[in-house]
């Protein structure tokens, strides 16, 4: 049974640089299907869902290679638009395949995402807005069929700012026939980063970083050599290890304009922290602060995926704090976990009331979803002896080596 083995305890000392992003890259992996020809990714993190990606892309008749540290992708040959199964199932970023695959081959066959177990997540919400660009779905007792002979470009509003429906509508449109304008947006910064890359190709996509897009379609794309961006939840992950368990770490290719509302509730935990040439220093003496109040949010707001990380931090604050989950309602999953640890916390629906405690002990975890894996190794990082954390696999999916990163901050694992 795989595990990790931590012994906690001891503050932090060390650095860490800051892989590229999880949330950035899935999708961007999915536009490259959109060109008939080459493109190299750089700062791709070698992650467990990026690995699937690529076996998934490799099943459409790609050519995958990493060249050193880069990834280069061949999609020339592209000849299949089923995604197999067995992949589809394992990883909740399949469900972007199905723009990229209608605005390339017309038609695409998906399972139903599955991935983390955090609440519904419902794709209705993608389905809709697909339709408004010309797809047709159908479905069957494996999944997903659809359809799209002649994507042609619209105007259409998201009910709610989905990441991954407006990620889907961009890779339709972008080779669709005439212009499409897409309100209520995602504003998260993945999906200014999947429009970069999708300029550097030759795409004519405006307004990124607002709530708006204006999408031209274009009849073709083009060969690009494009660098990813360093992962704001891993870098966040990292900084609320360090507001824990206490310690002196830097952290190096951090993505600071991305990171503002992690910084703001690390200040008032009295977590200091130093914009530095070499990076983000972060500086914990002691147990830190409680919060009066957290909410989950919509980017620019405190983000969903740092929420458990924040949970298993405040759990070790002087006095009560109180998280607020607005997004997903099954995000408070390691509570059991945590309080097996020593952690005093009560949870009444969406909200988590944190009767911080001076110290956690080490014991036996289990991850059940990437987010929150990454929070009991947090916990496990601050507790005094030796924890084990169970379902490793989970952590592996967002994480390229947590185990590496959590040595170079001193911490036994």
């Amino acid at each position: 049974m795989e595990y990790l083995e931590i012994e906690g305890g001891n503050p932090l000392c060390g650095q860490v640089c800051i892989q590229g992003s999880k949330n950035a890259a899935l999708p961007i992996l999915s536009a490259v299907i959109l060109h008939h020809g080459t493109t190299v990714l750089r700062n791709c993190p070698k992650i467990i869902d990026v690995i699937y990606m690529l076996e998934i892309l490799k099943d459409f008749g790609c050519c995958v290679s990493w060249e050193g540290a880069a990834l280069v992708i061949d999609a020339s040959r592209l000849c299949d638009s089923q995604v197999a199964e067995c992949y589809g199932r394992q990883m909740r970023s399949s469900i972007m395949l199905l723009g990229s695959l209608l605005g390339r081959m017309k038609q695409a066959s998906v399972s139903y995402p599955g991935g983390c177990v955090i609440g519904e997540r419902p794709i209705d919400i993608h389905l809709a807005a697909l339709e408004k660009l010309g797809a047709v779905f159908t479905e069957t007792p494996a999944g997903l069929k659809a359809v799209c002979e002649k994507p042609a470009g619209t105007m259409l509003r998201l009910p709610f700012p989905s990441v991954g429906a407006t990620e889907n509508v961009i890779l339709l449109a972008v080779l669709a026939e005439g212009t499409t304008i897409l309100e209520n947006a995602a504003k998260e910064p993945e999906i200014g980063e999947l429009c970069r890359f999708l300029n550097s190709m030759g795409a004519g996509i405006e307004g990124m970083g607002t709530s708006k897009l204006v999408i031209a379609g274009v009849k073709e794309l083009h060969d690009t050599d494009f660098t990813i961006m360093s992962d704001r939840i891993v870098a966040g992950t990292y900084m609320l290890m360090t507001a824990a368990a206490g310690g002196d770490v830097l952290l190096k290719e951090a993505p600071l304009e991305q990171l503002e509302s992690v910084q703001k509730v690390l200040w008032q935990m009295g977590v200091r922290q130093e914009v530095q040439e070499e990076g983000l220093r972060i500086q914990s003496m002691g147990r830190p602060k409680c919060v009066q109040e957290v909410c989950t949010r919509p980017y620019p707001g405190f983000p969903t995926d740092l929420q458990s990380p924040l949970l298993a931090a405040l759990a070790l604050a002087e006095g009560t704090s109180v998280i607020r989950e607005t997004i997903f309602e099954a995000r408070f999953k390691i509570v059991e976990d945590l309080c097996r640890m020593g952690a005093n916390i009560h949870v009444d629906g969406q909200h988590a009331v944190i009767q911080g405690v001076k110290q956690l002990k080490g014991a036996e975890l289990t991850a059940h979803e990437l987010r929150g894996g990454a929070a009991l190794v947090i916990a496990a990082a601050a507790a005094k002896g030796t924890s084990r954390v169970y379902q490793y696999h989970y952590i592996a999916r967002g994480y390229e080596n947590i185990i590496r990163d959590l040595q170079s901050l001193g911490v036994v694992v």
